[in-house]
């Protein structure tokens, strides 16, 4: 996923935790991106101490240090995660918008709905990009904690894809947005069902046929 051009917000800020100092605050980011990237590459179960702490470059146990327990470590990941994932998607259709109406390309935009549902990495093609990204949230059923922060960022989500449309001249309602997404979510799954090797390209298809 691109940097958005505006750093998200450190998911580690607001929390209690041992990061009481400069240096305390580095790390525990540095552990939180660390477990993001290990959970877009493995799924929940690549959260592990020693892993994250790998990746990190830091001790294993400064990652029983700076969190009180691994679920917080993977709720911080997801957050920070799905968080870049929205600033990223704000940024990109100010860009567009600061382009003029050659900007405002539907396609384009449409592209930048199934980057938000979907992930950018799905642009490049094939199966498991797409399918890694679903399983992780079906996944997050299976861990309760995680529901207030996944309604949250749901509704992040869907606002800001209403805006997109509105962008895009398919203006929808919150009760249309849940309607389109439930249908690309469908149409998504049955592509992974039937292992269809570019499940990005059937949701484009059933996106396009929506917005016409």
């Amino acid at each position: 996923m691109p940097e958005p051009t505006e750093a998200a917000p450190s998911p580690s800020q607001g929390r209690t935790g041992q990061a009481s100092t400069p240096k305390g605050e580095r790390r525990r980011q540095a552990l939180v991106e660390a477990a993001s990237e290990l959970l877009v590459e493995s799924g929940f179960d690549g959260i592990r101490h020693r892993a994250v702490a790998e990746r990190a470059g830091l001790p294993l146990a400064s990652t029983t240090y700076y969190f009180s327990s691994i679920e917080e470590l993977v709720e911080l990941a997801v957050e920070y995660h799905g968080r870049t994932e929205l600033a990223w998607g704000r940024d990109r259709l100010a860009e567009l918008g600061d382009l003029g109406e050659e900007g405002l390309d539907r396609d384009e935009l449409g592209e930048l709905v199934l980057d938000l549902l979907l992930g950018h990495n799905s642009r490049e093609g094939g199966l498991d990009a797409v399918l890694l990204r679903y399983e992780r949230l079906v996944g997050s059923g299976r861990r309760p904690y995680l529901a207030p922060l996944m309604r949250e960022m749901g509704e992040e989500l869907h606002a800001l894809l209403v805006e997109i449309l509105v962008a895009a001249g398919a203006p929808m309602s919150t009760a249309e947005m849940t309607r389109l997404i439930a249908l690309i979510d469908g149409t998504v799954v049955n592509a992974l069902i039937e292992s269809d090797p570019d499940p990005r390209g059937a949701a484009r298809r059933m996106l396009r046929a929506e917005l016409r």
